[in-house]
């Protein structure tokens, strides 16, 4: 079945990563305050537990190996266009992958967040954002699904501290360092990778301050990736 897009289907995506590729070669850019690194890095992600992440001129900047990865994913429920439909949490600590920096880098790699939050009274999951103008983009020469989106009270980010949408509330429970601003995005670009799941690209909209965002380009999906590339 052909994938259509709509704010459900962009939920689905969003929350399908994990399930859809095994290896990933890619760069990216940071945009806003405290970027993870002081330029663009291109990185090699073989799943589950191992990562190499060079800066743009070729240095290795680090090699990461996970010990007590799940492989293969347990599966789960799909519909019928072969995304998924639900996940036992929001975010699941035994998908992540490989971490560099901070958990910016995991979320824009299963941005799960998007997709699915938590009700704080019930427990209950419930829709993370608002979803408009959903459609299909190109983005780095591959095709990508965009949608402006806004959070939801419910938005529950892998990380408070690197949330891919910052908010207030977010940022008043994680009770951070420098406080709340003085005003927030009026909502967000998002796109995903229509094929992958990643989150390739986060923008803010109507920022009246910089916040962190990100620019994504995937090179190659599901390449062999031998053991000798992830020595340091």
């Amino acid at each position: 079945m052909a994938l259509t897009p709509s704010a459900d289907s962009f939920a689905a995506l969003a929350r399908s990563s994990p399930w859809r590729w095994s290896t990933l070669r890619f760069t990216v850019r940071w945009t806003g305050p405290h970027p993870p690194s002081r330029g663009p890095v291109r990185a090699w992600l073989r799943r589950p537990d191992v990562l190499r992440v060079e800066s743009a001129e070729g240095g290795l900047l680090q090699v990461v190996r996970e010990r007590g990865a799940v492989w293969p994913r347990p599966r789960p429920r799909l519909r019928p266009d072969g995304l998924v439909e639900d996940r036992r949490e929001s975010w699941d600590h035994s998908l992540d992958d490989p971490m560099f920096q901070n958990y910016h880098w995991v979320a824009m790699l299963d941005p799960a967040e998007l997709a699915d939050g938590r009700d704080q009274d019930t427990g209950a999951l419930v829709p993370a954002l608002d979803v408009d103008d959903v459609g299909e983009v190109g983005h780095g020469g591959r095709p990508a699904w965009e949608a402006v989106v806004r959070a939801r009270p419910g938005y529950e980010p892998r990380c408070g501290c690197c949330s891919l949408l910052r908010t207030p509330e977010v940022d008043a429970a994680e009770s951070l360092p420098q406080g709340l601003l003085d005003a927030y995005p009026e909502a967000y670009r998002v796109r995903l990778d229509r094929q992958t799941g990643v989150c390739v690209l986060l923008e803010a909209i109507g920022a009246p301050v910089p916040v962190a965002g990100h620019d994504l380009r995937i090179e190659a999906v599901d390449e062999p990736m031998p053991d000798e590339l992830f020595t340091g």
